[in-house]
């Protein structure tokens, strides 16, 4: 039986504005998590394995998340979302082009890289809730859990491909060529959103000023927002450092090679995709406990990683196992943070959500570095995976003692002449 139009779950491509978005991204992020191997591969080259070095590097990347994403959601709900995309992509583009001229050269130091790192932080700290925004006036409020798990998909289908592709790269090549395809590759963004149709766009009414006080205030009287975002926080903190913790397994534990680095990223990302392409079939809110769920199953099988991987197969097995429970998370919570959002908050909700998630990353790459450097790799997957144990059990008890009816809220923010981006996506790898 041909599925219907509502159920398809490739429904959301059929908007012109939307499949040019995801083709463009699809090449681009491929690009970016290509440049995550080569630049995580290229510091411990540099300091000789250094977990503490690595750590570093995470959050000079992430700090400006911290400290400048709410003000890149106020930009987001106040100006034209396709012209700050556009702008920050540009940025991020050069940025990478002039590491990449840098390393081909030989003239790489490690400084270059923490002044890479912390200049691509404060770019993504608009381009990230603009874009997890933007979507939203790319497909309508209808087509936008649909979307959101579509962008949650290619997103995967990119980190699939691009670490396995440069671990190859890196190993015939170098990371030099690595990094200077990655600066290529922000032109097919650019480009899919120069080719949009403007007047396609679902636009929300502008939203005047737009306090970032306002959207704190939103949040704060919604604890069916609040709670999700408190968990999205504590697992965000200590469970979701796979940036850090990955190439220290690969390199430490399994002595492995850039390739073989490349499968266990590619083993973690395509049980993401697995669990992307899972939730292309929600039509509406998840609920609390879903939330709450699903956070419980993706501590019990990060701790397992650390605990119970006794070989390379093994951890493959368990990082795609990983890998699924942490996007099917981090998508149930983005989902419901994002549909229980007034459309004129969004932005700044989003904004504040990505904070929160990728925000954290400063703190915790800090920790679990100290960690990993004190009692090994697999020591930062079992204290991540308890904490995030412990964590969404509070959540759970938390939502025991409250009950009542859902908030309704508006379903657009504007009609049509004037989300999740990467969405869940984001989560750190």
């Amino acid at each position: 039986m041909t599925p219907t139009v509502a159920t398809h779950p490739f429904r959301a491509l059929r908007v012109r504005n939307f499949r040019l978005f995801a083709t463009g991204q699809v090449v681009s992020v491929a690009g970016t998590w290509m440049s995550v191997v080569a630049q995580d591969w290229l510091v411990l080259e540099l300091t000789g394995d250094s977990a503490t070095a690595l750590g570093t590097v995470t959050a000079l990347q992430f700090t400006p998340m911290l400290l400048f994403t709410l003000y890149g959601g106020r930009l987001a709900d106040r100006y034209d979302k396709r012209a700050l995309l556009t702008a920050a992509n540009l940025v991020s583009a050069l940025l990478a082009l002039l590491l990449a001229v840098l390393v081909l050269t030989g003239t790489a130091r490690l400084g270059h890289i923490h002044a890479f790192a912390l200049c691509l932080g404060l770019a993504n700290s608009v381009e990230v809730p603009t874009r997890m925004a933007f979507v939203g006036e790319l497909v309508g409020a209808e087509l936008l859990p649909n979307a959101s798990a579509l962008s949650a998909a290619y997103f995967n289908v990119a980190r699939v491909a691009g670490p396995a592709v440069a671990g190859l790269v890196i190993t015939a090549f170098g990371t030099g060529w690595v990094l200077l395809i990655n600066a290529v590759s922000y032109a097919a963004t650019v480009l899919a959103l120069r080719r949009m149709r403007p007047d396609e766009l679902h636009r929300a009414r502008p939203a005047g000023r737009a306090r970032v006080a306002d959207g704190l205030r939103h949040v704060r009287d919604r604890p069916d927002l609040l709670v999700p975002l408190a968990l999205v926080a504590g697992v965000g903190l200590f469970g979701l450092n796979f940036q850090l913790t990955l190439p220290l397994l690969a390199k430490t534990v399994f002595h492995a090679d850039a390739a073989s680095f490349g499968l266990l990223t590619t083993a973690f990302a395509a049980g993401s995709l697995a669990a992307a392409f899972l939730t292309t079939a929600r039509r509406s809110r998840p609920s609390a406990r879903l939330v709450t769920g699903s956070a419980l199953v993706f501590a019990v099988l990060e701790t397992a990683v650390g605990w119970a991987a006794p070989g390379y197969a093994a951890a493959v097995v368990l990082l795609f196992l990983t890998g699924g429970a942490s996007i099917y998370f981090a998508q149930a919570a983005n989902h419901r943070i994002q549909l229980g959002s007034d459309p004129h908050y969004r932005g700044r909700v989003l904004a504040l959500y990505t904070l929160i998630l990728q925000g954290s990353t400063p703190v915790g790459a800090l920790v679990v570095g100290r960690i990993g450097a004190e009692w090994g790799a697999r020591a930062c997957f079992v204290a991540g995976g308890l904490a995030s144990f412990v964590i969404a059990l509070a959540a759970l008890a938390l939502r025991a003692g409250r009950s009542g009816p859902e908030p309704v809220v508006p379903a657009s923010g504007g009609t049509s002449a004037s989300g999740p981006g990467r969405a869940a996506e984001d989560v750190r790898s």
